[in-house]
């Protein structure tokens, strides 16, 4: 049996899919790279805080002590990852996208644990969660800065990866068409929502949108 050839439009999607695929992980890894190379900058300086810390209290000087403690916690705040979920590529997208929605005041909510090793591929993993944080982030933005709200869980359910995002939104509850609910983004754009469904679908996984006055929900199971 032969296999129907793939079409010269066939081809240029795909490798503009991959070009994305790629660019995507790139972006998600130097970000948090940088994170951990702040991180080693101040284990490597950890000797001599221990040293100035020692001299102010060999000169009884306890306030000054405590000052520097708390510049130290400042420091150490604003360089450790926000999440540690147990997997490594979690924890890059994850974090990464909580520091840029922290960036915008959006107040964030994260719960996940997730093993070390997983059936799904990064590349798509990355995809999921990084376009599911990307709307959220995108709806956020039609609010105030003080309703801006951003809550993410996941965790195994028996042999399954259960991951939910709700955010907050301006929009009333939205109408399916079809089954499914519409992208609000100008024509053109809103592909997210399709990459998120084919690659669930492609894991025969499931997954689940709700509408509801001020805010969002998507809930995805993928078993591994």
């Amino acid at each position: 049996m032969r296999l129907p050839k793939i079409s010269f439009w066939e081809k240029r999607i795909d490798r503009r899919i991959a070009a994305y695929q790629s660019n995507l992980l790139e972006t998600h890894y130097a970000e948090v790279e940088n994170m951990y190379r702040q991180m080693r900058g101040w284990r490597h300086d950890y000797r001599n805080h221990i040293q100035v810390l020692k001299s102010f209290l060999a000169m009884g000087d306890v306030r000054a002590a405590s000052c520097y403690l708390d510049a130290l916690g400042e420091d150490l705040d604003a360089v450790d990852p926000a999440l540690k979920t147990g997997n490594s590529m979690t924890d890059i997208i994850l974090n990464s996208k909580i520091s840029l929605a922290r960036s915008k005041e959006i107040r964030v909510t994260a719960d996940a644990h997730v093993p070390v090793a997983l059936s799904v591929s990064q590349i798509d993993l990355c995809i999921v969660i990084g376009n599911l944080f990307d709307n959220a982030i995108e709806a956020c933005m039609a609010l105030p800065a003080g309703e801006r709200m951003i809550r993410v869980y996941m965790e195994m359910k028996n042999t399954q990866l259960y991951m939910s995002f709700t955010n907050s939104t301006a929009l009333k509850k939205q109408k399916k068409e079809n089954g499914r609910f519409l992208s609000t983004k100008d024509p053109g754009r809103g592909c997210g929502l399709v990459r998120i469904d084919t690659i669930v679908e492609r894991y025969q996984g499931y997954i689940s949108r709700n509408s509801e006055d001020g805010a969002f929900t998507t809930e995805i199971l993928l078993p591994q």
